[in-house]
């Protein structure tokens, strides 16, 4: 029986065309008798419909290989909007949170300075679970491995779990559908 190997929105590489394309529509191809089809193919908006071996996936980087996620971590930028005595009700008086995601300490995650002040223990919490996502994610990823492993000896509870991490993991890689446009 034929199993999808691709999933809608997800771009690939049309080797015969020699071109990305999206795949638009799943099409299994049902046969009288089986309970399952017996082939599935992708139509992807190129005219005809292609079968898996035909198409390659986009290259995934997995941020967990070279310590791509490791290096997440928060550092404090000094706010140059407000003196430190005009803001003691803060955390961290003349700071704001700044969560980098790169070796070099650029790129990642802040916020305006206006919003910091109008709830900065949110901003706060806000940082430390992003700077804490990479660990989140491999936490997931252990334990979608584990109930994959031995799914018939995880407890009802784990399996939901494990389901519902790879669902958020199916997410995280989606290629989204161009965006439509806006009506104004």
């Amino acid at each position: 029986m034929a199993k999808t190997v691709y999933q809608r929105n997800q771009k690939v590489w049309v080797e015969s065309v020699g071109a990305w394309a999206t795949i638009e529509k799943i099409v299994p191809i049902w046969a009288k008798g089986f309970d399952e089809p017996v082939r599935v193919t992708y139509d992807v908006g190129l005219g005809r419909e292609f079968l898996a071996h035909e198409l390659k996936p986009e290259d995934r980087m997995d941020p967990q290989e070279g310590g791509a996620l490791s290096n997440w971590r928060i550092l404090r930028a000094r706010n140059k909007w407000q003196q430190e005595s005009d803001c003691l009700h803060h955390p961290f008086p003349g700071t704001y949170p700044v969560v980098v995601t790169d070796p070099n300490d650029w790129g990642g995650w802040r916020t305006p300075g206006a919003e910091y002040d109008r709830d900065p223990r949110k901003i706060e919490f806000q940082a430390k679970l992003i700077a804490a996502s990479p660990r989140l994610h491999a936490l997931a990823r252990e334990i979608m491995t584990l109930v994959g492993d031995h799914p018939e000896d995880a407890p009802p509870a784990l399996l939901a779990l494990a389901q519902k991490a790879a669902a958020i993991e199916r997410e995280l890689h989606e290629t989204p559908a161009a965006a439509g446009t806006v009506e104004g």
